[in-house]
């Protein structure tokens, strides 16, 4: 991350969040007088390789979701259907206590938001 006094930040998303699975803004960036620190929301690059997936079902209790396809094709799944992100721009957004795992179906990239940010909110389930 390079900044000019702390009231711009630039840098690179995927080398930022490489540490922390993609997510370079929300609460858990430090120093807290960091400009991507953040209980608002927070931000993950994601680059995958076809064939990568969490197939483990997984539940934000207090956040929403938001996952924006930049390239590739991409598979979430959630209890009651499934969604395949598959031309530049397709998204899905869901709400609090919607279950949901995902497949990369093709190399991709996603651009995910997710807001409030909290510590403990994303847990298996």
């Amino acid at each position: 991350m390079q900044s000019s006094h702390n009231q711009v930040v630039f840098g690179n998303a995927k080398q930022e969040g490489a540490s922390r699975r993609g997510w370079f803004i929300g609460h858990f960036i430090d120093p807290l007088e960091d400009a991507r620190h953040t209980e608002e929301l927070e931000v993950k690059w994601a680059v995958h390789s076809s064939g990568d997936s969490r197939t483990q079902w997984a539940v934000n209790h207090q956040a929403t979701t938001l996952s924006i396809l930049i390239s590739g094709r991409f598979r979430l799944e959630f209890e009651d259907r499934n969604i395949v992100l598959s031309d530049e721009g397709d998204y899905v957004l869901w709400r609090p206590g919607v279950s949901h795992n995902w497949v990369a179906e093709s190399d991709c990239t996603i651009l995910t938001v997710r807001w409030p940010s909290k510590s403990g909110d994303s847990v298996a389930k």
